[in-house]
C-alpha cells in the first residue's frame, strides 16, 4: 500500500512529458529565434506551465474519467501543436481561428502537404502512446484528493501562468498590446496560451462592427488629410499618359527580387524578366515590397484593390468580404472599363466569387474556363503558359477598355515541375523548396513572354498598359540556412526584411522614358498609382497608399508585424537599421526609428478599424464619373 502511494499520478506525468515534448518542437522544429537566457528559461517555462493547466483539471474526475481525459487531451494538443507545425513550415506563422475558417482551401493543399511531413514528426505522438500505455487500469496510476488537495493542485496551475506572463512582460513589454507578431506570442506564452488568447481577440473583433461609428471613420480620414501629399495627382509623373488604355495586371505567384538577375550552374533564372525591367517602355521599382499577411495572395488582391492593409489574422477575403469597400474595380466600372479576373483555380478559393463580386469585378474567368488535361496542368493546376494561351480569347472579347487581373499558378509551393518542361537545372542545397524554385520561376518566365507575344499578335498590346507584380514571397524564414547559401551571406532581420522585395514593373508600349526607380514603394501603393496612371482623380476615396509618381519624403512601407522600411531605416525585430548599409544602430541613434514606428503602429490600428467596424458603410465616396 505504501509504495502505491509513492507513485507518481499519471497527470504529472503527463504535463512533463507534454511539456517537455513541446519545448523540443518550439526549439529545434519550429526553430524559434533565441536572443538571451531569459527567452530561453521562458521558452522552456511555457510548455510546463500549459500543460499543467490542461492535465490538473484531470484531479476533479473519478479515477477512471480522469484517465479518458488524460488521454484525449493529451492526443488533442499534440494534434493542434502538429497542425501547427505543418502550417508553420509552409507560411512560418501560426494559425489563428480566421485560419480554420479557410478550411475549404486545405482540398487544394494535399500536394504540399505531404511536402511538410518530416520523419521526426513522430516525436509529437510519442508521448501520447506513453500516456495512453500508463493510463491501464493495472497501473493505477490515477491520483483522488480531499477537495483541499485539489484546490491546491489546481492553484498551482495559477502561479505557473501569474510566473509565465510576469516573466513575458519583463521580456516583451505590452506584449499584449503590440502584438502584431505571433512569433512572440508564442515564444512568450505557449502554442496554447496563444491560441486562447487568440479566441479571445476574436471575440472582440466581432463585437467591434456592432459597437462602431461615424466618429471612427471621421477619426481615419482626418490622419489621412494629415498625412497625405499636398501634390495635386496631374503635377506628378505621367498622369493619365494610360488614359484609356487597357490594363493588364498580372500578379506573379510567389516571386521574390532575388530570382532577377540570378542564375543556377551559369543559365539565367529569368531572362525575359531580366530585359523587360532594362527595356525603355518599362518602369521597375526596385524597392517595391510586398505587404501581406496570413491571406497571401487573397492578401495580395486585397491590399492593391482598396490600399488598406491586411488583418494581423486571417484573411479579409474570408472574414470581411461582405464589408462596404471603395475598391479599384468598383471605380474602374464607374469610369467606363470592364472588369476583369482570370485565375484558373476553383472560385471558392479565398471565397473569391463572393468577394469579388462585392467589389465591383464583371467577370471571373475560372478553372471552369479554361480546358485543362493532365498534358497541359501539374502542380496547382493548368500550367501558366496554356493559362494565357487560352486567356487571349477572353480579352479579345470584352468591351474596351478593360481591367484585366490575371492570376499565375505554377510558381506556387511546393514548386514542382515536370523533368520535361525544366531549361535550368535544379538548385543545390539542403532545402528541396529552394532548390525547385529556380525551376519554376523559369518556366513562368518563359510563359510570361510568350504572354506579350500572344498580346502583340492579338493586336491587343498597342493599347494595352501591362503591370506585373509578385504577390508575396516564395521561400520563408524556414529556408533561411539554405537562403545564405544561395546570397553568399547571413539572413540577419535586415535582410530578411529585404527578401520582402517583389518585382513590380509598369510596361507602357510605345514609351521611351523607361527607368529604374530605386523609391521605397509597397503593394499599399498600388491603386492610387494605377488611377494616376489612368487619369482618374478619386478626391474623396480613403487609401493608407500614396501614388508612387509622387514625391513624399515621409512615406514609408509598412509591414503587418511593426516593421517598415522607409528611405533611410530598416526596422524590424526591435532593431533599426540603416538602410543603406544595414548595420544595426545603437545608442541614441537607434531611436531614429522611433516616430515612425509610432506612425506604422497607429496606421495599421486604424486600417483595422476599418475592416473590423466596416466603417466604409458610414463614409459617401460619392462614386461619380472623376476622369
Amino acid at each position: 500500500m505504501q509504495r502505491k502511494h509513492l507513485r507518481m499520478p499519471l497527470f504529472v506525468i503527463a504535463t512533463l512529458l507534454f511539456g517537455l515534448k513541446t519545448y523540443i518542437v518550439y526549439r529545434f522544429m519550429f526553430d524559434l529565434s533565441i536572443e538571451n537566457a531569459m527567452q530561453e528559461f521562458i521558452l522552456f517555462m511555457n510548455p510546463i506551465a500549459s500543460a499543467y493547466l490542461i492535465f490538473a483539471i484531470s484531479v476533479w474526475l473519478n479515477p477512471k474519467r480522469q484517465m479518458k481525459y488524460l488521454r484525449w487531451t493529451a492526443l488533442i494538443g499534440s494534434l493542434v501543436l502538429f497542425a501547427n507545425l505543418i502550417f508553420y513550415r509552409n507560411f512560418t506563422d501560426f494559425i489563428t481561428i480566421p485560419v480554420l475558417f479557410q478550411g475549404n482551401n486545405a482540398a487544394d493543399l494535399t500536394g504540399s502537404f505531404l511536402t511538410l511531413l518530416h520523419w521526426e514528426d513522430i516525436i509529437i505522438f510519442l508521448d501520447v502512446a506513453i500516456i495512453w500505455y500508463l493510463s491501464k487500469q493495472k497501473f493505477d496510476l490515477s491520483v483522488s484528493l480531499p477537495r483541499n488537495g485539489k484546490i491546491a493542485a489546481t492553484a498551482v496551475t495559477f502561479l505557473l501562468l501569474a510566473g509565465n506572463v510576469v516573466l513575458a512582460e519583463v521580456e516583451r513589454p505590452m506584449l499584449f498590446v503590440r502584438a502584431f507578431d505571433r512569433e512572440y506570442l508564442v515564444k512568450n506564452i505557449g502554442i496554447y496560451n496563444y491560441h486562447l488568447y487568440d479566441m479571445t481577440m476574436q471575440t472582440k473583433t466581432r463585437a467591434q462592427r456592432v459597437m462602431a461609428d461615424e466618429s471612427e471613420i471621421s477619426e481615419v480620414e482626418t490622419y489621412l488629410d494629415e498625412h497625405s501629399p499636398d501634390l495635386k495627382g496631374e503635377e506628378a509623373d505621367l498622369f493619365g499618359i494610360a488614359e484609356d488604355k487597357n490594363v493588364i495586371f498580372v500578379s506573379v505567384e510567389s516571386f521574390q527580387n532575388f530570382l532577377l538577375d540570378s542564375e543556377v550552374n551559369g543559365t539565367e533564372t529569368t531572362p525575359f524578366l531580366n530585359d523587360l525591367k532594362e527595356s525603355k517602355d518599362s518602369i521597375w521599382f526596385e524597392n517595391f515590397y510586398h505587404q501581406t499577411a496570413q491571406g497571401k495572395t487573397s492578401d495580395s488582391e486585397f491590399i492593391v484593390e482598396n490600399s488598406l492593409y491586411p488583418l494581423g489574422r486571417g484573411a479579409v477575403y474570408f472574414t470581411h468580404a461582405q464589408n462596404e469597400y471603395n475598391a479599384l474595380p468598383e471605380i474602374l466600372n464607374n469610369n467606363g472599363y470592364q472588369t476583369s479576373v482570370f485565375h484558373a483555380n476553383n472560385k471558392t478559393f479565398w471565397n473569391r466569387d463572393v468577394m469579388y463580386d462585392n467589389i465591383g469585378y464583371d467577370q471571373f474567368y475560372g478553372e471552369q474556363s479554361f480546358q485543362v488535361t493532365p498534358e497541359n496542368s501539374f502542380g496547382w493546376g493548368l500550367e501558366d503558359k496554356a493559362f494565357f494561351e487560352q486567356s487571349i480569347k477572353y480579352l479579345q472579347s470584352q468591351d474596351k477598355p478593360f481591367y484585366s487581373k490575371f492570376i499565375t499558378l505554377t510558381h506556387h509551393f511546393p514548386f514542382e515541375l515536370p523533368e520535361e518542361k525544366a531549361n535550368i537545372d535544379l538548385y543545390d542545397s539542403g532545402s528541396n523548396t529552394l532548390n525547385h524554385y529556380f525551376q519554376t520561376a523559369r518556366y513562368t518566365d518563359e510563359a510570361l513572354e510568350k504572354f506579350f507575344e500572344q498580346l502583340k499578335q492579338s493586336g491587343i498590346y498597342e493599347d494595352s498598359i501591362i503591370v506585373l507584380m509578385g504577390d508575396h514571397y516564395g521561400i520563408s524564414e524556414y529556408h533561411n540556412k539554405a537562403m545564405s547559401q544561395f546570397l553568399g551571406k547571413e539572413i540577419d532581420g535586415y535582410e530578411h526584411v529585404q527578401l520582402q522585395r517583389v518585382p513590380f514593373m509598369v510596361h507602357i508600349p510605345g514609351y521611351e522614358g523607361g527607368e529604374i526607380k530605386e523609391k521605397v514603394v509597397g503593394q499599399i501603393d498600388v491603386k492610387p498609382t494605377l488611377l494616376h496612371l489612368l487619369g482618374i482623380e478619386e478626391e474623396k476615396d480613403l487609401t493608407f497608399g500614396e501614388n508612387m509618381f509622387a514625391d513624399q519624403e515621409d512615406d514609408f512601407v509598412a509591414f503587418r508585424n511593426g516593421s517598415f522600411v522607409n528611405e533611410e531605416y530598416i526596422y524590424t525585430d526591435g532593431v533599426c537599421y540603416d538602410r543603406e548599409t544595414g548595420d544595426p544602430l545603437e545608442g541614441e541613434q537607434s531611436e531614429a526609428c522611433a516616430p515612425v514606428k509610432k506612425q506604422v503602429d497607429q496606421e495599421l490600428k486604424l486600417s483595422d478599424n476599418v475592416i473590423y467596424g466596416d466603417l466604409f458603410r458610414f463614409y459617401d465616396f460619392g462614386n461619380s464619373n472623376n476622369k
